[in-house]
C-alpha cells in the first residue's frame, strides 16, 4: 500500500512539472490567447485525472514504462532545445506527455482510461494556422465572409457593394484576407467544443449540434468584425488598426467564445430532468 502511494506521488509530481514547463515556455511565447487555452486544458485535464482518483489501474510492465519514460525524456529534452522553443513541437508536447505518462502509469492496457485526457490534448495539439490555410484553400471561406459581411452592411442601409473578395464604399475598400476570413477563430471554438462535449454528457444529437453552433458562431462574429472594419477603412485609421490588430480584435474572440459558453450553459439546462413533475405523477 505504501508503495502505491509513493508511485502516485512521483506520477502526480511529473505530471505537475510536466504541465508547469509547458506553461512556462507557452507564457514566454507572448502569446496570451495560446497560454489561456494551453491553462484551461491543463486545468480540466488535471480535474479529470482527480476525479477518478482511486478507480484509476496503475499496472505498467517493464516495455511500456521504458517507452512512457523515453516519451518524457524526449519532450524534456526538446523543450530544452533552443530551436524548439514556442515551435510546433510546444503544441503536441502535452499529448506526448499525457501518452507517456499513461504508459508508465498504467501501461498499454491501462491507457484507454486516459482517453478523455488524451483527446483534449490532442485538440490541444490541433495546428490551427496550417488547417486553416489548407481550409481557405479548399473552401475559399475569405470570399464566403466578403459575401456576408456586405449583407450585413447592405441590411444595415450603407452604399456597399462587393468584387470578389473586396469590400467596396464609397469612402474606402477593403480586402478580405485568408487570415482575416476567420477560419483560426472556428477552429478556435470548435476545440472549446470538443473540451465541452468531453466534460459533460450530451445526446447524439446535441454531439451533432454543438460543433456546427461553435463554427457558425465564430463566422457571424468575425463576419460583423469585418463589416465594421469596412466602416473605419475611410474614417480612422487608428480605429481601422486598433480593431484590425490590436486589442479590439481581440474583443470578437472574447465575443465569440461568451457566446459559445452561453449556448452550452442554456443546453445543459435545458437537459435538467424535471425530479418535481416526475414524482407527481407517481401514483
Amino acid at each position: 500500500m505504501e508503495l502505491l502511494q509513493n508511485s502516485k506521488f512521483w506520477l502526480l509530481a511529473i505530471a505537475a512539472g510536466l504541465g508547469a514547463i509547458h506553461l512556462t515556455l507557452t507564457w514566454k511565447t507572448g502569446n496570451s490567447d495560446r497560454f489561456s487555452t494551453s491553462l484551461l486544458f491543463w486545468g480540466t485535464t488535471a480535474v479529470l485525472v482527480w476525479q477518478k482518483g482511486d478507480t484509476l489501474r496503475l499496472d505498467g510492465n517493464v516495455f511500456s514504462s521504458v517507452l512512457g519514460v523515453s516519451l518524457i525524456g524526449m519532450v524534456l529534452l526538446k523543450l530544452g532545445i533552443g530551436s524548439s522553443y514556442g515551435g510546433p513541437f510546444l503544441s503536441v508536447a502535452p499529448f506526448i506527455s499525457a501518452l507517456g505518462m499513461g504508459l508508465l502509469a498504467s501501461g498499454f492496457k491501462g491507457l484507454r482510461q486516459y482517453w478523455q485526457e488524451l483527446i483534449i490534448f490532442l485538440a490541444l495539439a490541433m495546428p490551427i494556422s496550417i488547417l486553416a490555410d489548407l481550409l481557405e484553400s479548399l473552401l475559399h471561406v475569405s470570399l464566403l465572409t466578403a459575401k456576408v459581411s456586405t449583407l450585413m452592411l447592405w441590411h444595415l442601409g450603407f452604399e456597399v457593394s462587393r468584387q470578389g473578395v473586396y469590400i467596396l464604399l464609397p469612402q474606402g475598400a477593403i480586402e478580405v484576407y485568408p487570415g482575416c476570413s476567420g477560419l483560426k477563430s472556428m477552429l478556435e471554438l470548435l476545440r472549446l467544443a470538443v473540451l465541452f462535449l468531453i466534460l459533460f454528457p450530451t445526446s447524439l444529437k446535441q454531439k451533432l449540434w454543438v460543433p456546427v453552433v461553435a463554427v457558425l458562431l465564430a463566422f457571424v462574429v468575425n463576419g460583423v468584425r469585418i463589416a465594421l472594419l469596412a466602416v473605419l477603412v475611410g474614417l480612422s485609421n487608428q480605429a481601422f488598426e486598433y480593431w484590425h490588430k490590436g486589442a479590439g480584435s481581440g474583443v470578437f474572440s472574447m465575443i465569440s467564445m461568451l457566446s459559445f459558453g452561453l449556448f452550452c450553459y442554456f443546453l445543459l439546462q435545458q437537459e435538467e430532468p424535471d425530479q418535481d413533475a416526475v414524482e407527481f405523477s407517481e401514483p
